[in-house]
């Protein structure tokens, strides 16, 4: 019986709590991380699921913890969330808290109103609004 609590609770603490107040603006993430020293999950991760999500892209750096990095659409660092804890299917749901899009296929086309996923929009749509007229 306290086995499955001790498990319960550190599966909930393994997770990351997303501060989307902190995470305003967010447009972009990258995947960093160096594959000798990855864990399992994180590298089936990388290669199977990074390819489905739109704006998002892995980033070899040598020796570096495999982490996420959430980034505005000025490619400006807004947060870090280490990877090591987390089970691929715990990252894929933080994506999609996140507001990533995810295709089914490596190969299909972001849908239109998807194209700036994870941002709401372009901090440049205005600037192209205002040129068309």
């Amino acid at each position: 019986m306290w086995l499955i609590l001790l498990a319960g609770l550190l599966q909930c603490a393994s997770t990351y709590d997303v501060d989307l107040k902190k995470l305003e603006g967010l447009a972009k993430a990258r995947v960093e991380l160096y594959f000798p020293d990855t864990l399992a999950h994180v590298k089936a991760f990388v290669t199977q699921d990074i390819p489905l999500y739109h704006n998002l892209v892995m980033k070899h750096i040598p020796g570096a913890d495999p982490e996420l990095v959430l980034l505005n659409h000025y490619f400006e660092e807004l947060d870090r969330i280490a990877l090591s804890d987390l089970t691929r299917s715990e990252i894929n749901e933080l994506l999609g808290k996140l507001g990533f899009y995810k295709k089914a296929q490596p190969e299909d086309e972001v849908p239109e109103e998807f194209r700036f996923s994870p941002a709401k929009s372009s901090p440049f749509r205005e600037d192209l609004d205002h040129h068309l007229y």
